[in-house]
């Protein structure tokens, strides 16, 4: 079995708050930062800046 990356390990992945996409992937120390990541980002979808929160990435 391949392990993860450490990379892999910290990459989040940022969902828009109205439309409920996922626009944007980021990188996060987990050690460092224990709340969840909200950003004002742009939704290319909803075509607006929008709040972006942290949400999981899907995989095994």
């Amino acid at each position: 079995m391949a392990a993860k990356s450490k990379r892999s390990e910290n990459l989040i992945g940022l969902k828009c708050s109205e439309c409920n996409r996922r626009n944007y992937y980021a990188g996060r120390n987990k050690k460092k930062v224990e709340r969840k990541i909200q950003l004002k980002k742009y939704c290319q979808w909803c075509r607006k800046h929008t709040v972006h929160k942290e949400t999981k990435l899907g995989g095994k």
